[in-house]
């Protein structure tokens, strides 16, 4: 194998953020400062099979990356591997082939030998839906010609076709903790048989609270196994797990000499001091700079993220959203609008984000400042992947900086004090390419793609729906109901931010200011929940839910000796 000439290679105990846990590892640090290097190998130089080589080529993926090249070597020997990367190197294929290497398919010789035949023999563990698709998807191509069989195990689909699956024989099983556990505990999963666990982006299941849940898995499987784990930082929790589940594990690090400190150095790093009401239509011009292309918008509430979705369609823009009230057939058909070129602008949740991985973002935009230097950092990465540039806006309201103080002085980005921006402002034009006399609407004329409805919206037998009291629409979709359900699963990897979502209100977003909502309570209140309407979030009176309606018709009420009396209403109830 032709190594890169910056390889570095040592033992040493491997430490997790204040913690004295310890791992003895072997370490190997991949670069990728002479890329040209590595795109004289292929993926047959790591002795893979030509039936995987073969399906690889076909989908126009010849030669592997840097994070790939040194996984495969590594994995593809059976043994246990760390690997510490950011997201977006492509390493869903370094694990993805050996497992597809090592599994046992149907049209393999000795595959009548197994124990038991259809059984899995691989397990990979993610932390979100959207992930889970993804990894899926990436081990679907490469095995087209291998004929190996992989089911995607998530929650928000029906439990029956995954259980279908699972009953007609599978060799790889990809899925959520939430969804894998439940059908582990009630024994329709079977995990006697796997030889290899991955567990990706384990830092983000320690985040979200799943890596209980995960180390039940994991001691479901044989004692003797492959365990490879990726994180993209290593906090004690991880590296605990590591020290009692892996066997003298590697550690593979990709670091790339391009980097300036944390951030990478192919994103340009934009941050203004903007005012909530001015916001939607300072990103209405920054979607019109020269040069955009897909773009991810982040918020910190499901609400703002319906909200600014709608406001983006109505002015004109080809947009959709994606956040925990939203049913998973909603979810996915906007990220495979997405990804198909039928709506270029995301509006998103951060943890409803997670694990997206989407080619070619051109933007990415803060809505609304993220909670700390963390989830800066993971936001911004969507954009300049792949040695592309890439552009990253953060907006920071006036009661943010103290917070955008502390996530400055972590990451050195030397933007203390933001400039204070308008979509009026000259400079906003010319630091973001913005042609000269652009406005706030979408020219017709640009109105090229066809929208999120042109993506079709499946029926995936959802569970754990929710009705609430706002109606959320979804992408250019306005006047049909919103599917909702949890964003986790069981409710566990939903928006977190459950509380400064109730604080956002349905009808007028983070502008809500000083009005009143009309009688009827909050989403948050006690009691039966309202239907949710077709109408939108600023819809007037005269399309609010019945129970928001002053009630004018007679009440019939029972006297003391039990006799029935009509009386006059007298008005709106509270």
């Amino acid at each position: 194998m032709n190594t890169e000439d910056t390889q570095v290679t040592d033992t040493h105990h491997l430490h997790a953020d204040n913690s004295d846990d310890e791992i003895f590892v072997e370490e190997t640090l991949v670069t990728t400062e002479e890329p040209h290097k590595e795109a004289e190998e292929t993926f047959a130089d790591f002795n893979v099979r030509a039936d995987i080589v073969e399906s690889l080529a076909d989908a126009g993926i010849i030669h592997p990356f840097p994070i790939q090249a040194m996984t495969l070597s590594i994995a593809l020997g059976g043994h246990d591997i760390i690997g510490q990367a950011k997201t977006g190197t492509g390493k869903t294929l370094g694990f993805g082939i050996p497992a597809l290497q090592r599994v046992v398919a149907p049209k393999d010789d000795g595959y009548d030998r197994l124990p038991v035949p259809g059984a899995p023999q691989a397990l990979i563990v993610v932390p979100t839906r959207e992930l889970a698709v993804q990894v899926a998807g990436d081990l679907t191509t490469a095995a087209k010609k291998r004929h190996a069989r992989i089911v995607t195990i998530y929650g928000g689909r029906a439990y029956e076709p995954q259980i279908e699956a699972l009953k007609n024989g599978t060799e790889i099983v990809v899925g959520t903790p939430g969804r894998l556990i439940d059908l582990y505990r009630q024994k329709l999963l079977s995990l006697a048989n796997v030889k290899l666990v991955v567990l990706d982006e384990a830092d983000e299941m320690l985040d979200l609270g799943f890596l209980p849940d995960v180390e039940t898995l994991i001691a479901g499987t044989p004692a003797v196994r492959q365990t490879m784990l990726f994180s993209a930082t290593m906090p004690g929790p991880v590296v605990a797990m590591a020290r009692r589940y892996m066997t003298q594990p590697t550690h593979i690090r990709a670091a790339d000499p391009e980097d300036e400190g944390i951030t990478k150095k192919d994103i340009r790093q934009v941050i203004y001091r903007a005012h909530n009401l001015d916001k939607a239509e300072v990103v209405a011009r920054i979607l019109q700079s020269r040069g955009r292309g897909r773009t991810i918008i982040f918020t910190k509430t499901k609400r703002t993220a319906a909200k600014l979705s709608e406001e983006l369609i109505d002015r004109g823009f080809a947009a959709g959203a994606i956040h925990g009230d939203l049913g998973q057939g909603a979810r996915e058909q906007a990220l495979r609008a997405f990804r198909g070129d039928k709506i270029d602008v995301l509006v998103a949740t951060e943890v409803a984000a997670r694990g997206i991985d989407v080619e070619d973002i051109t933007h990415v935009i803060n809505y609304q400042c993220p909670e700390d230097e963390k989830a800066y950092l993971h936001r911004v990465g969507r954009t300049g992947r792949a040695g592309k540039k890439g552009t990253a806006v953060t907006f920071v309201d006036w009661d943010d900086m103290p917070r955008w103080g502390l996530i400055n002085k972590a990451l050195g980005l030397n933007a203390a004090e933001p400039v204070e921006t308008y979509s009026s402002s000259p400079h906003l034009y010319e630091e973001l390419d913005i042609p000269e006399g652009t406005k706030g609407r979408l020219p017709r004329d640009k109105r090229t793609l066809a929208g999120i409805n042109a993506e079709t919206l499946e029926d995936l037998g959802e569970t754990g729906k929710k009705h609430r009291a706002a109606p959320e629409s979804h992408g250019s979709g306005r006047g049909r109901g919103a599917e909702r359900s949890g964003s986790g699963d069981r409710s566990r990897s939903g928006d977190r931010s459950r509380s400064s979502d109730q604080r956002d209100s349905p009808r007028s977003g983070e502008n809500s200011g000083n009005r009143r909502r009309r009688s009827g309570g909050s989403a948050g209140e006690s009691g039966a929940s309202r239907p949710s309407t077709a109408s939108s979030p600023a819809s007037g009176a005269d399309n609010a839910p019945a129970a928001d309606r002053p009630r004018r018709s007679r009440s019939r009420t029972r006297s003391r000796n039990g006799e029935v009396v009509n009386k006059p209403a007298t008005g709106a109830e509270g």
